[in-house]
């Protein structure tokens, strides 16, 4: 039988009119029996790459994705094209696994998602050689790599398959992969033949805001009403928090504001874990407050904001983190806070790890990468791009530094004061001591170590003490000071600071705007600016009629058991809502409206376009 063309299957399949991209390259090299690694940014369009020549290619193609919930809802999504997909992980029984394996062996699948694990055994190896084989893919690759934020040694076990079947097409695919974790990801699959497709690593629908640290709650208060409208804005969206601890008490404190808040770490039950995952995947509007234990493989494309209370650890966390909003295209935000103290909290976490010495290294310098992104006055998304190798022509336009061009000042002589009241209290004390010292503060510790008779004691009165921790954060990001460990998180100085202290070297600073004034004002400007919030169409008809469409596909979801956006992304309920079809025919021009779901949902959604706008 002839293979259906690559464009016919994305229209009658999946909907869409053409390609976007790299996607067209990368299918035609696979369906052509080559093999491939595609770095694509998270909703770029990833899945299709090998999801068409699945279904191009005679036989079933095996999906090692790495986690449960992440199976489960491609399987589903598939179904709902009238894809033929199934699962092997541990949530299935014995004889769902048995019934899978005899239909890929009959031919009867045309894509089987695998846990890695199941390629230890070398049963299920044997069972595949049984099958025809179309491709092999390798979802979130980042995750065999030592030097990735994700590590699963399990994905280890993946280069069994590739020999035991070097005649199978193999495609490793991620959205996050800077220049040391590609090489490691070629190596490790043993992909030094493979074509390397990079598709850019821009997210441009995405909002990048952040801010000094300085009353964490009240921030993001802040952040969610002007951005969000507040509780009853009811978008969905995910908080991060470094410790467990902070993730119940941050979904408490939400969930008495209003918010339908759910807290997600490692040290929660399983089962309550999976019901709060279950929850928000399922339902609409609701704010998960976690660890990055939760967010890889969740593919929740509706998530309008990402918010950090605490620093990540690498620029390639932060972007695998904030790219889990905005996945259907749609304006979302990515907002962080961060502090001296978080920097003090992860570089104590490094240092205290059992890694090898070499990779507390590259760790400490992923660090100090993101703290130069975090202080710089460039537009944020250029310095976000050039760290994995991308480039942005002009600044963004959509991000803090962008909407409101930072100020900077000459701070030499700030910059030698702080510099000089480090060194005159023996490098050894925290940047709160030091502060004190400048401000003049009259305490207990101060006089006990006699740092009130300093030469540097009450000399940066005339700056405030968020001033000075700015000043001190733009310092450590800049490499003039360091955190010492050894000394329990006091500062020291940088190798670099002699030329500074000489006045041989000036130093630029940003002017942070951390007065009670500027945040009060944070609000009313994000309006005015065009605050990437809530899915808002053109007029009131439409966007009426869009929470319609979004009403009925909840109670079409319901009934199924099924999360709302496999049945359609927001993106489609946005084009119908614009267009207002009136028959099939028009419905079916719509992007994301398959054959399959025409048939199945057609009438029920030309029925609310006709109540909502006859």
């Amino acid at each position: 039988m002839t293979a259906p063309p690559p464009l016919d299957v994305l229209r009658t399949v999946f909907g869409f009119g053409s390609f976007r991209g790299h996607q067209a390259e990368v299918i035609d090299h696979l369906i052509g029996g080559g093999d491939a690694l595609v770095i694509m940014p998270t909703g770029g369009g990833k899945s299709l790459c090998y999801q068409i020549p699945a279904l191009c290619r005679p036989g079933v193609a095996v999906v090692v994705s790495p986690l449960i919930a992440l199976m489960q809802d491609q399987v589903e999504s598939m179904r709902q094209l009238g894809v033929k997909a199934a699962a092997l992980n541990s949530a299935g029984s014995q004889g769902e696994a048995v019934e899978t394996l005899r239909r890929m062996r009959t031919g009867d699948l045309d894509l089987v998602y695998v846990a890695p694990e199941r390629l230890a055994g070398e049963g299920f190896l044997t069972q595949l050689g049984y099958c025809r084989l179309a491709l092999f893919a390798v979802d979130e690759a980042h995750c065999v790599s030592q030097w990735g934020h994700d590590f699963r040694p399990d994905y280890l076990q993946i280069t069994r398959l590739f020999e035991r079947f070097p005649d199978v097409p193999r495609v490793a695919l991620t959205a996050t992969a800077d220049g040391p974790t590609q090489r490691d990801i070629v190596e490790r699959l043993a992909l030094g033949d493979a074509r390397t497709f990079i598709a850019g690593f821009d997210r441009p629908n995405i909002r990048y805001h952040v801010v000094p640290k300085t009353s964490p709650r009240a921030q993001l208060q802040t952040f969610l009403d002007a951005e969000h409208g507040g509780a009853s804005g009811g978008d969905a969206g995910i908080v991060y928090c470094l410790s467990r601890n902070r993730t119940e008490e941050i979904a408490g404190w939400l969930c008495q504001q209003g918010f339908n808040a759910l807290p997600y770490h490692a040290g929660l039950d399983k089962s309550v874990r999976a019901a709060n995952q279950e929850r928000f995947i399922k339902e609409e509007g609701i704010v998960m407050v976690a660890t990055i234990a939760f967010g890889m493989g969740i593919d929740k494309p509706d998530v309008r904001f990402v918010a950090h209370l605490d620093l990540p650890k690498s620029i390639e966390s932060y972007y695998q983190e904030t790219g889990r909003a905005g996945r259907d295209g749609l304006p979302a935000n990515a907002w962080m806070a961060y502090g001296i103290e978080d920097v003090v909290q992860l570089r104590q976490f490094i240092d205290t790890s059992t890694a090898p010495d070499r990779h507390k290294h590259i760790e400490r310098q992923k660090l100090d990468t993101l703290l130069g992104f975090c202080e710089t006055t460039r537009c944020r998304r250029q310095v976000l791009l050039e760290y994995f190798g991308d480039s942005l022509a002009q600044p963004c336009g959509n991000c803090d530094t962008c909407l409101e061009p930072v100020v900077t000042f000459d701070g030499s002589v700030e910059a030698q004061k702080l510099l000089s009241c480090v060194y005159r209290t023996g490098e050894t004390f925290g940047a709160v001591h030091v502060i004190d010292v400048l401000l003049g503060a009259d305490t207990e510790r101060i006089r006990k170590f006699g740092h009130n008779r300093l030469s540097t004691y009450g000399i940066g009165k005339e700056r405030s003490k968020e001033e000075w921790r700015s000043i001190t954060r733009q310092l450590i990001a800049m490499g003039l000071l360091v955190i010492d460990m050894e000394g329990h998180g006091g500062l020291r100085l940088g190798p670099e600071c002699r030329p500074v202290l000489r006045g041989l070297q000036p130093v630029a600073l940003r002017r942070d705007t951390t007065s009670r004034r500027a945040n009060k004002a944070e609000k009313t400007s994000a309006r005015s600016k065009g605050a990437a919030s809530s899915v808002t169409l053109e007029s009131p008809a439409a966007q009426t009629l869009f929470q319609a469409l979004r009403a009925r596909r909840l109670v079409l979801a319901r009934e199924q058991g099924v999360p709302p956006y496999v049945i359609f992304h927001d993106t489609t309920l946005v084009a119908i809502a614009r267009e207002k079809p009136r028959t099939l025919a028009a419905l079916a021009t719509i992007p994301g409206v398959g054959k399959a779901k025409l048939d199945r949902y057609g009438e029920d959604f030309l029925r609310v376009v006709a109540l909502a706008a006859p």
